[in-house]
C-alpha cells in the first residue's frame, strides 16, 4: 500500500507539474508580446555608458528586476485571492496601458526629427566622455530609469500572466507567476547583455588575422544597430497586437465581431486559411491603435486645460 500510495503521488506531482508547465507555456506566449519592448528599451536605457561598464550596469537592473517581482508576484496573488473581480479591469488597463505606449512612440517618431533624437544622443556621448562628470551618479541615474521602466513592464507581464491562471489553485499561480518572473528577468537581461556587447565582441574579431573572424565581426558591427531598430519596431507592433487583443476580448461585441469576420475570411478560396489567421491579429492591433490614439487625445487635451487654467 505505501508503495502503491508513493506512486500514486508521483503521479499527482508530475501531473501539477504538467499542469503548470502549460499554463507556464500559455502565459509566457500571451506575455511575449511584451518582451520585444522590454527588451528594446531595456537595451537603450543601459546604452550610453562606458564598455567597460556594460555588464556591471545590466547585472545592476537585472537585480533590481528581480525585486520588482518579488514585489509584483505577491500583489497579483493577494488581489487573485481577495478581489478576484479585479483581474479582468486590472488587464484591461494593461491592455491599454500598452496601446497608449505604442501610440506616443508613433507620435515621438513622427513628431521628432532625426536630427533631435541625433543631438540628444550625442549629449549623452559627450557627457560619458566627460571627465568632470560624476559618472557614479550618472550610471546610478541610468540604473533607476531602467528599473522603473522595468517595474512598469514587469507589472504587465505579470497581470497578463496572471489573467491565464486566475481561475486556477493558488499553488499553480505561484509557480507560474514566479516562473514566468524568472524566465523574464534572465531571459530579457541575458539577451539584453548580448545586444549591449554585440559590437565589442563584432571589434574584437575585427581585429583577428583569420578571415573568417573579421567576416564574422564586420558582421556583428553592421548588425548591432540595426537589431536594435528591429526590436523598436517588433516590440511597438506586439505591444498593439498584444494590448489591442486583451482590450478586444474584454469587449464581447468587438471580439466576437471580429471573430465573424476572421470566419468570413476563412471561407475564401486559396487564402482563407492565411486571412483566418492573419485578421483577428490585424484587426485586434488596430482597435489597440485606436484606443490608444484616442487616451492619448484625451490626455492631451487634459494637459491643454490645465496650462489653460494655470
Amino acid at each position: 500500500m505505501a508503495g502503491a500510495s508513493l506512486l500514486a503521488l508521483i503521479d499527482d506531482i508530475a501531473s501539477v507539474l504538467d499542469d503548470v508547465a502549460v499554463m507556464t507555456k500559455v502565459a509566457a506566449k500571451k506575455t511575449a508580446g511584451v518582451l520585444g519592448d522590454d527588451l528594446a528599451l531595456n537595451a537603450q536605457q543601459v546604452s550610453g555608458v562606458r564598455a567597460e561598464r556594460e555588464l556591471p550596469v545590466v547585472w545592476a537592473v537585472a537585480l533590481g528586476s528581480l525585486k520588482n517581482k518579488l514585489i509584483l508576484v505577491p500583489a497579483a496573488l493577494a488581489i487573485s485571492a481577495f478581489i478576484p473581480e479585479a483581474v479582468t479591469p486590472l488587464l484591461m488597463l494593461g491592455g491599454l496601458y500598452l496601446c497608449l505606449e505604442g501610440v506616443e512612440k508613433l507620435a515621438h517618431k513622427w513628431l521628432h526629427s532625426a536630427d533631435e533624437d541625433a543631438r540628444h544622443h550625442a549629449e549623452e556621448l559627450a557627457a560619458v566622455a566627460d571627465e568632470s562628470v560624476d559618472l557614479a551618479t550618472f550610471e546610478a541615474d541610468k540604473i533607476k530609469g531602467a528599473i522603473r521602466t522595468d517595474f512598469v513592464l514587469s507589472a504587465e507581464i505579470i497581470v497578463i500572466a496572471l489573467g491565464t491562471v486566475a481561475d486556477k489553485p493558488f499553488s499553480s499561480q505561484l509557480a507560474v507567476l514566479s516562473g514566468i518572473g524568472l524566465i523574464m528577468t534572465v531571459g530579457v537581461y541575458g539577451i539584453v547583455a548580448g545586444i549591449v556587447k554585440m559590437d565589442d565582441l563584432g571589434l574584437y574579431l575585427l581585429q583577428k588575422a583569420n578571415a573568417l573572424a573579421k567576416f564574422i565581426g564586420k558582421g556583428l558591427l553592421l548588425a548591432a544597430p540595426k537589431l536594435m531598430k528591429a526590436l523598436t519596431v517588433i516590440g511597438t507592433a506586439a505591444m498593439f497586437m498584444v494590448g489591442g487583443g486583451i482590450l478586444t476580448h474584454g469587449v464581447p461585441i468587438v471580439h466576437h465581431s471580429i471573430a465573424d469576420i476572421a470566419d468570413s475570411a476563412g471561407a475564401l478560396a486559396g487564402v482563407g486559411g492565411v486571412l483566418k489567421a492573419l485578421t483577428p491579429v490585424t484587426l485586434d492591433a488596430f482597435f489597440g491603435i485606436v484606443c490608444g490614439a484616442l487616451v492619448l487625445l484625451v490626455i492631451k487635451i487634459f494637459s491643454a486645460a490645465r496650462r489653460a487654467v494655470r
